[in-house]
């Protein structure tokens, strides 16, 4: 899949990290100067421009990309760019991040958005989940998304994967499922390919299959 995304912050070069790694192409698009980091992603493309002009998406031959993410820290730049993106250049899919709560009613197809993942509702979710497991539930404790779940897995004390990298995990991961977090500790992270896993890390997955049998069989000690 060729996949663009607008904001190359932590949470965007995150993203592209590990679609990277599952060997998608992947653009990503900022017009800061500071968030350019070619060497970083070298499997990446860049492109300093605003995603918000519409010149820089054509520039961009956005209409033949398959999925368009929304990233940036600012709600505002991410409706536009899914408006534009969905109604301008016809784009089958795009994913929003909203990083304000109280901008979620926004986040809907009227503006192009098909997928809007809020980080805080998601850290909610994963504190709820939490509370699961600790009263009995599962290891693999899914939240219900717009045609994704969201799932979590600890890793135990006698995980086979502790001491490897994360950009190790990454392409053995089943297809449609994306590593989205690192809580450690009781912080977040991004899953950063050289960040390196230990026994009790929570990993935070972004499933579009359902993939919970076979990720709870490739985690498992």
């Amino acid at each position: 899949m060729r996949v663009a995304i607008a904001g190359a912050g932590s949470v965007g070069r995150s993203i592209a990290a590990e679609l990277s790694e599952s060997g998608h192409e992947v653009l990503l698009i900022d017009r800061d100067t500071r968030a350019i980091g070619v060497d970083e992603l070298p499997r990446a493309e860049w492109m300093l421009a605003d995603a918000c002009e519409l010149s820089t998406l054509e520039d961009a031959r956005l209409g033949d990309f398959d999925t368009v993410v929304a990233a940036s820290s600012d709600d505002k730049v991410n409706l536009v760019v899914c408006l534009l993106a969905k109604k301008e250049f016809g784009v089958d899919r795009t994913i929003a991040r909203i990083n304000d709560p109280g901008n979620e009613w926004l986040f809907t197809d009227d503006w192009g958005v098909d997928v809007a993942v809020s980080p805080p509702r998601l850290i909610a979710s994963l504190v709820d989940d939490v509370a699961a497991i600790t009263d009995g539930g599962d290891a693999m404790a899914p939240v219900s998304l717009p045609e994704t779940d969201l799932l979590e897995f600890t890793l135990p004390p006698d995980t086979p994967h502790a001491g490897r990298p994360v950009g190790e995990l990454a392409p053995a991961l089943p297809e449609g499922v994306v590593l989205v977090a690192l809580v450690r500790d009781g912080r977040v992270r991004p899953p950063a390919p050289e960040t390196v896993l230990a026994a009790g890390d929570d990993l935070v997955f972004l499933s579009s299959t359902d993939s919970v049998d076979e990720l709870g069989l490739l985690l498992a000690p």
